[in-house]
C-alpha cells in the first residue's frame, strides 16, 4: 500500500529532490553564480509543486458549456500564479547575473569568501 503511495505521488518526491538540491547549492556554494543557478532550481520545485497541487483527477477545464453540473473543474488560478512566478524568476536571474558581472569588474573575483575578506578590509 505505500508503495503504490509513492508510485503515484513521484512528483513530490521530485519536489523535495529539487528544494533539498536548490538549497543546498545556496547554502554551501561560495561561487555566486553556482548560488544564482540554487535559486532557481529552487524556483523550480516550488513550481512543481504549486502545478502538482493543482492536479485533480477526472478535472476538466473551466470553460462555459464544457461539463455538466457535477463535473469536477480544475482551477487555473495556480497556472497563472506559476506563469506569473517564471516571468519574475527570469527577471530575477537576469538581475542577479548583472549584478555578478559588476562584481567580478570590481572585484575580480566571484567566491563570497574572498569578497567578505576584501569588504571587511574597505
Amino acid at each position: 500500500m505505500n508503495v503504490d503511495i509513492l508510485f503515484t505521488h513521484y512528483n513530490y518526491i521530485v519536489v523535495a529532490l529539487l528544494l533539498t538540491i536548490g538549497a543546498y547549492m545556496l547554502v554551501e556554494t561560495p561561487n555566486l553564480v553556482k548560488k544564482v543557478i540554487g535559486m532557481n532550481v529552487f524556483q523550480s520545485g516550488i513550481f512543481l509543486f504549486f502545478i502538482t497541487s493543482a492536479y485533480r483527477t477526472g478535472g476538466s477545464p473551466p470553460i462555459v458549456g464544457h461539463g455538466g453540473a457535477s463535473t469536477t473543474y480544475v482551477s487555473p488560478l495556480p497556472h497563472v500564479l506559476i506563469l506569473t512566478a517564471i516571468v519574475v524568476g527570469v527577471s530575477l536571474t537576469a538581475v542577479a547575473l548583472a549584478l555578478i558581472v559588476r562584481i567580478y569588474t570590481e572585484y575580480g573575483t566571484l567566491d563570497e569568501r574572498v569578497l567578505r575578506e576584501v569588504r571587511a578590509d574597505e
